[in-house]
């Protein structure tokens, strides 16, 4: 089974902790403060963070130990949103990891969109790991987006897009991957914010190396639903 997410996040669980236990090396203090920067750029609090981390990690335990190999099923937490892509043998079972997925602790909703098919080839996840990578690379390009507000998700060539945006960086994000080679459809599951939240949101985000600077304390509390 290729329970994608809960494998990544275990990775990147791991390095953080290690990140920590090295915290008196130079090479540890630039890591650090590479993942503190790339956490900052992101529109979610880090406790909002840690809890999708969480969330993937064991969701996907969950469904390993349930069906093994016999699915695949990718889960992809952003906000407390899950998204689930990927293949399944019967309409059932799809019923059955929507249900176990949203049983996990701190899970808001569940978007389901798990196809009843046999599981893709290793061929077809290269590929869309490629896909992927060229729209991350394409919203990189873009002056007038910040690439870190958005996470993409490929399954069989469609891509899926999630994050806490604006309107117009919606369409904008649509359209350049919609623009990719090898996409045949772009799905959209955002949080919409209007531009006066945008702005806010911006401007704390902004001001919090400030504050962080004078010690106050992260902000971990959850976003208003």
């Amino acid at each position: 089974m290729m329970v994608k997410s809960y494998r990544a996040a275990s990775a990147a669980l791991a390095a953080a902790v290690l990140v920590v236990g090295l915290s008196g090396c130079a090479a540890a203090v630039v890591g650090g403060a590479a993942v503190g920067g790339m956490m900052a750029l992101d529109r979610r609090t880090v406790g909002t963070q840690v809890e999708d981390e969480g969330i993937e990690l064991r969701a996907g335990n969950r469904l390993h130990g349930a069906y093994g190999d016999k699915v695949h099923v990718n889960v992809t937490s952003f906000n407390r949103q899950v998204l689930l892509t990927g293949e399944v043998p019967s309409a059932d079972i799809r019923d059955e990891v929507e249900k176990t997925v949203s049983g996990v602790e701190n899970v808001r909703s569940v978007v389901n969109d798990l196809a009843v098919m046999p599981l893709s080839t290793i061929s077809q996840r290269s590929n869309d790991t490629f896909i992927t990578g060229k729209v991350r690379a394409s919203l990189v390009d873009a002056k007038d987006l910040s690439a870190n507000s958005f996470k993409v998700v490929t399954e069989r060539n469609v891509v899926y897009l999630m994050g806490r945006v604006s309107q117009r960086e919606a369409g904008r994000a649509t359209a350049i991957a919609r623009g990719v080679t090898g996409v045949s459809k772009v799905v959209r599951v955002f949080e919409y914010l209007t531009e006066e939240e945008l702005a806010r949101l911006n401007a704390s985000k902004a001001a919090k190396p400030a504050s962080a600077a004078n010690g106050d304390a992260l902000d971990n509390s959850r976003p208003a639903q």
